[in-house]
Parts: structure tokens; sequence; C-alpha cells
């Protein structure tokens, strides 16, 4: 993947940051966000979609508040400088509120979000804008796609087994899943999308041939979707690429000491996985811990659909014969 981006254009610690994030984030079993992304982020390098030379910087506004801009480049180096940043910035006056702007796809959350919080911050990100540009999922009570999939995530210091992490886009599925089922030759699950007709569909073709992805919890997760749509293009103004960003960094121990902290939630999280699973459940699972549960037993070894695989080996070869950028 490292080879593939350089032969793309990227420098080498762009390379280096979007391969070993895609990499872990297929080691957490997040195929969607995984190495499966290396053929979308290859088509927008090639297609002019994506500038591969772009470096994001920390800006100063005219209203004096701050943001990353990420200059049209992939949003994952983008998303690691905001998060950094935040931190920094929470740590000297206990929060950080900053807009990311002009990126591309900005990976897994969840990543980032785990990090802070294993550092003692509580961070909050929202995305939203460009609906014109990427109507994917159809409003509670519609037939078509007009949102895009806006995700949410917020992670918190946990107790004895790490952070908790909530990482989900408000549509049913990520957009990413149906990227990777059309890539694998798979199916879609039952009832996350409909056809150009409104109708349920587990065909991967029928999304990208008008179809639509479904809210998540009907209208609770079109109302998040609403509320990211209105802070990343009413508040923090036109998108450009494909969507903006708001982070919020707290530093959770200024508001109790980290021990007692952990021990609390700990408290909390034990109780809730003490809890009866209901008949089809093995047992109740707390966010977060089920993607580092995954790494762990992995043993550093990635699973990858076949056809996939050889998408990205083919795309390799080709590039190798062509002059690098």
């Amino acid at each position: 993947m490292v080879d593939i981006f350089l032969r793309l254009g990227c420098n080498v610690d762009i390379a280096r940051v979007v391969a070993q994030h895609l990499a872990d984030t297929s080691l957490c079993g997040m195929e969607s966000h995984g190495v499966m992304r290396t053929l979308q982020y290859a088509e927008q390098f090639q297609n002019g979609y994506l500038n591969p030379i772009a470096t994001a910087r920390i800006v100063t506004t005219s209203r004096n508040t701050q943001e990353v801009d990420g200059e049209g480049g992939i949003g994952i180096p983008a998303m690691h400088l905001a998060y950094q940043h935040g931190m920094a910035t929470a740590q000297e006056t206990g929060i950080s509120a900053l807009a990311i702007r002009s990126v591309g796809h900005t990976g897994r959350h969840g990543a980032f979000a785990d990090s802070a919080a294993e550092q003692g911050f509580l961070t909050i990100c929202v995305g939203g804008g460009n609906r014109q540009k990427w109507r994917q999922v159809a409003p509670y009570g519609g037939a078509r796609g007009m949102l895009p999939t806006n995700p949410w995530c917020v992670g918190i210091p946990g107790g004895a087994r790490g952070p908790v992490v909530l990482d989900f886009a408000t549509s049913k599925i990520a957009g990413g899943w149906i990227y990777a089922a059309r890539s694998a030759g798979a199916l879609l699950p039952e009832d996350c999308v409909i056809d150009a007709n409104g109708r349920p569909t587990r065909d991967p073709e029928d999304y990208f041939n008008g179809g639509a992805i479904l809210p998540a919890g009907a209208q609770k997760g079109y109302a998040l979707a609403l509320v990211g749509e209105l802070i990343g293009e009413a508040m923090l103004g036109p998108s450009t690429t494909e969507g903006n960003w708001l982070l919020i960094t707290l530093d959770a121990h200024r508001f109790r000491e980290s021990l007692a902290l952990s021990r609390a939630a700990e408290e909390v999280l034990e109780e809730l996985r003490s809890c009866p699973p209901a008949p089809g459940f093995n047992r109740v699972e707390i966010p977060g811990e089920r993607e580092r549960d995954y790494r762990k037993k992995s043993g550093g070894v990635i699973s990858v659909p076949k056809e996939t695989w050889d998408q990205i080996i083919a795309l390799h070869t080709r590039l190798q014969k062509e002059p690098e950028v």
C-alpha cells in the first residue's frame, strides 16, 4: 500500500500514515474502512479528486477560530493533526473546538478517538455538508438519497479494558460496506439499502444506480444526520472535497482525577457486561472493546476477500509499469 501511494504522488510520510491506518483498521475487523479503501483512494488520486501532495496545516481564521486545512488531500493525516492539536490545546485550556476542512475520506475515526481517550481526553467529532454531491442516505420517510452518511464519533476514558468509543455513520450501514461488498462480489445485509424505486435490495449495484441507504434508528439516525449537516454546512460554511468536520476535545481529568474516573467507569461498564444476554446474543458488549479484542486475536494477520486483494495486487502491478508521478 505504501508503494501504491508513493507511485500515485504522495510523499513518504503521508503514504505510511495512510497505509498504517488502513492496515490497523482491517486488523480491528472494520474492512469497510480498511485495506480495500486503497482502491478508492487510488482512483481519487488518479482522477484528480484528491491532491496527493497536499499537506494539512493549522490556520487561524478572520473570526479568530482555528481549523485544519487539508488542502484537498486525503483526510487521514488531516484528522490525525486535528486530534493532536485538539489534545494539546485542551491540555492547556481545558477545551478545544476545531474545524477540519478541505479533506477527502478521513478514515476510521474510532482509531483517533480511542488514542485520545487513552490519553485522558473526551472527544466529540461530527461531519456533514456537501449533500449535493453525496446524496447517499434517505431521510426518515423518504425514498431517495438526500444526505451524506454524516458520522458521529465520541471517545471517553473508560475502565480496566480501555476507552469507550462510539464511531458510527447515521446510516444503517457505512457507505464503505457497500464498496466492500461490491469489491468482494458479495450481497448487502437485509433492510439497509433501497433501489432507485424505493424498494429494499441487497445488490450493491442497485445503490450505485440511484439507490440509497436507510437511516440508522429510523427518525433518530435521520435527526443526527440533519444536525451533522447543519453543523458542517450551515455553521462551518460551504464544503469542499467531501465535507466539513467539527472536533471538540475536553481534558476529562479536569473534571475528575484519572484513577477515580477509571474506577467509576469500570463500575458502570462491568454492571452492563453482567447483564444476561437476550436470545440470539452471547453477551452484552461495550462500544470500542470489540475492535481492540479483534486486533489482539488477529495475531497481526489481516483477512481480505480474495477478489479485493487481487484488485489491489493488479493495481500495484499496473502502477509499477507506469512512470512514477
